[in-house]
């Protein structure tokens, strides 16, 4: 699991999150991955996406699994 510190937030967002948080009867934490995963969702992610990142370093494609093979270029 990833972790990110966000630094020099505009004054009063802690409060507004914590705020808002306890509200949806959570902590600060799953509040702030909910509105992250909100705002992403319509955002397509492929798989040029994750294994460009770090997490992407430890895939491993298994084309096998997924029934997929080899084609050669027909020229």
């Amino acid at each position: 699991m990833e972790q990110i510190l966000i630094r020099n937030l505009p004054a009063g967002t802690k409060a507004a999150l914590r705020a808002r948080a306890q509200q949806h009867h959570r902590s600060m934490e799953a509040e702030v991955r909910d509105l992250l995963a909100r705002a992403l969702a319509d955002e397509p992610v492929t798989i040029v996406d994750i294994l460009g990142s770090d997490e992407g370093a430890d895939i491993t494609f298994e084309p096998e699994r997924l029934g997929l093979t080899a084609r050669s270029a027909e020229l």
